[in-house]
């Protein structure tokens, strides 16, 4: 085996266990809630998670893939840096992944890739070759990191309206229904849980399917940017693989440290969720689950009682997402420079 065809596989294995720890950090948050209302039980929850995402990349299309693997160029770029800018953002994001996993901060595994390619990119090509998509801008089109970034502020503020709306209206239309309705809405649990890891596998599993088309593009194993059958399954099946182990630390942080979850908060939240995710998903923008799904029960809360939420760990939560950014792009940045002294 020529050391070219190893430095690949080992991209590429690298890339399996973003997606596999991508897997069970997004799944506790997918999962938290329908737990915390004691409308599932775990292992149920979780491989209900399980089936529908992997389900979530063969159906969903792959516009996700497109964007993450196509902005920053890496054409006629030599095949060692090509390759140290991949590496370098999926170590960032694996750290980060795992730092917040063991403190039980639901954070981005999307920034941090995101942020983690920006900042090797920037250290090893310079600014010129980061697709920030601001020509697009100026003309109303949203592309390259200005996508990313639009999906990434913008769809946490719209999970929060949309729970907080979504609260009001259940509210509203179900003030009146008696106790026997009771397995109506632990049923409707299931419904939503599976739509929500629908679209999970949707927009998640795609990152890992851009990194690995990066890699075979600058391994000159392909001549164009197109997603191979077999990096769908290979993606697919490690975040569906990483979802299996679910991440019980942040379980316990969504479920029952914002807000005290009821089956009508934990449904607005799935529901929610899962249009903000699959929405965000159709057109290309990379967003985060786990900020979607913590804004989101966020604004159920606000909805139905603001002085219940518990603001103080909501606050904590969204410090870690400010400083999940430029720590992933410092950490892309180092990762990048130790990368270039060994490859």
């Amino acid at each position: 085996m020529n050391s070219a065809l190893l430095v690949l596989i080992i991209g590429v294995g690298l890339v399996v266990i973003y997606d596999f720890t991508n897997g069970f950090h997004d799944a506790a948050d997918m999962i938290a809630t329908a737990i915390a209302s004691r409308s599932m039980m775990p292992v149920t929850a979780i491989v209900i998670v399980t089936i529908f995402t992997f389900l979530g990349p063969f159906i969903g299309g792959l516009a996700v893939a497109d964007t993450i693997g196509q902005f920053v160029n890496i054409k006629g770029v030599q095949v060692a840096i090509a390759q140290a800018i991949v590496f370098s953002a999926v170590l960032a994001a694996i750290t980060y992944n795992l730092i917040t996993w063991y403190l039980g901060l639901p954070t981005s595994s999307s920034n941090s890739l995101t942020s983690g390619l920006v900042g090797a990119g920037l250290w090893t090509l310079g600014s010129s070759h980061i697709h920030w998509g601001m020509e697009a801008l100026t003309e109303g089109h949203f592309e390259g990191f200005v996508k990313i970034i639009t999906g990434m502020f913008f769809s946490p503020l719209a999970g929060f309206i949309v729970g907080f709306l979504l609260i009001k209206f259940f509210l509203k239309i179900f003030k009146h229904l008696s106790t026997d309705t009771l397995p109506f809405f632990k049923f409707s649990q299931y419904l939503s849980v599976s739509w929500l890891a629908f679209s999970h596998g949707v927009n998640d599993a795609q990152k890992g399917m851009g990194l690995i088309t990066m890699l075979l593009l600058a391994s000159g194993k392909i001549h164009s940017f197109m997603v191979q059958d077999w990096t769908i399954l290979l993606c697919a099946s490690a975040i569906t693989s990483g979802t299996l182990f679910g991440g019980w630390n942040i379980i316990k942080t969504v479920g029952y440290d914002i807000y005290r979850v009821k089956i009508i908060h934990s449904l607005a939240d799935q529901i929610g969720s899962a249009m903000v995710i699959l929405g965000s998903a159709f057109v290309g923008a990379p967003t985060s689950t786990t900020q979607v799904v913590t804004t989101t029960l966020t604004g159920v809360g606000a909805g139905e009682h603001p002085h219940r939420v518990h603001w103080i760990k909501v606050k904590q939560i969204i410090a870690g997402w400010m400083f999940n950014i430029p720590i992933s792009m410092l950490l892309g940045a180092i990762y990048s420079y130790l990368l270039l002294k060994l490859l």
